[in-house]
């Protein structure tokens, strides 16, 4: 959202902080914290911007967590923007829930003119290259402007008909969609059980082409510095292009990002040999380090009883020592 929002229109970003504890689940404690921290500010908070399912996350919101943040900008007044780009990768589970479900369960829940969702064919028909997005709001002046702007922008005729071609045909979009989702659950599966099995952890997830890592125990020390000099490992040594969790405003560092669907399983076996190969590596470096450490601290131990040991003699020899007693002497 930096890139999307913040670099050229110089809108401020509060992040609401969510952590690991409670699995990095949005709770209405943090959505407060970032709303005063906004007004500490100076900062007149104008909307709510959240991805469903969530990048980086790979996770979707609930329904009490939707109708939380649904009930929590109308009590504010202002906008919620959601981010439904993901909403046709849900691999298990319960079924993605948008936004526009909970507006029709509960009409009266807020004013509905402040829920605007934003979605695009690039993730879940893979048309990432056709550049074709869609704004469905509430908001009849949203709308309106909207429209006025998509002449900047306007997707071509050819592009409109193939896409209104394959959007008609219902049977070819609900196959499609499946299989896709058959697809991301299984290389998500692989990619986990693999890490898995050399004691790299990731945030249990089943939505989006990612998974959240978790490398928090391989850094030096727990500093957002050290995370950054850990991922300039990944990049140069590892050789793998994954995204530091600062880079999405995360709080805790040693989290990572994981796109697992941009590539054939021939590669994501490449992939999961090197993160392997690092891990193995670093274990036989920390085991060596150990060993030396033991070695240097019984080498001290040995050399101190050797010092405590020649410190005797000298006890014994000594004019003070009890075997050079006068009565020891009278009795021998």
């Amino acid at each position: 959202f930096d890139r999307d929002l913040k670099w050229r229109t110089g809108v401020e970003l509060i992040p609401v902080v969510c952590e690991s504890s409670n699995n990095f689940k949005v709770t209405i404690e943090a959505l407060e914290d970032a709303y005063e921290k906004a007004k500490e500010s100076n900062i007149k908070v104008k909307g709510l911007l959240i991805t469903n399912p969530s990048n980086p996350l790979g996770t979707f919101f609930d329904k009490e967590t939707l109708k939380t943040l649904v009930r929590f900008i109308n009590e504010k007044n202002i906008h919620l923007i959601c981010d439904e780009i993901y909403a046709g990768t849900v691999t298990n589970g319960s079924e993605f829930v948008s936004i526009a479900e909970i507006l029709e369960e509960v009409p009266t829940i807020c004013d509905h003119s402040l829920i605007h969702i934003v979605y695009s064919l690039s993730k879940d028909m893979g048309f990432p290259g056709f550049r074709v997005g869609i704004i469905y709001s509430y908001n009849d002046t949203v709308v309106n402007i909207s429209r006025k702007m998509s002449s900047f922008g306007l997707v071509s005729t050819q592009t409109q008909h193939m896409i209104a071609s394959m959007l008609s045909q219902n049977d070819f979009v609900d196959n499609f969609i499946q299989e896709s989702r058959t697809r991301l659950a299984h290389r998500h599966d692989m990619f986990t059980r693999e890490l898995a099995e050399v004691g790299i952890g990731s945030l249990e997830s089943n939505a989006g082409l990612f998974f959240w890592m978790d490398l928090r125990r391989f850094l030096k020390e727990p500093t957002f510095e050290s995370e950054m000099t850990f991922w300039r490992i990944i990049i140069n040594e590892i050789k793998l292009n994954v995204s530091p969790g600062s880079s999405f405003h995360c709080n805790e560092p040693g989290w990572f990002r994981v796109c697992f669907a941009n590539m054939d399983d021939a590669t994501v076996m490449v992939a999961i040999e090197r993160i392997k190969s690092f891990v193995l590596e670093t274990r036989m470096l920390e085991i060596k380090t150990k060993a030396l450490a033991k070695a240097k601290k019984q080498c001290w131990q040995n050399n101190l009883t050797l010092k405590l040991s020649s410190r005797r003699l000298e006890d014994i020899m000594s004019p003070h020592s009890p075997l050079n007693s006068p009565m020891l002497r009278a009795q021998n």
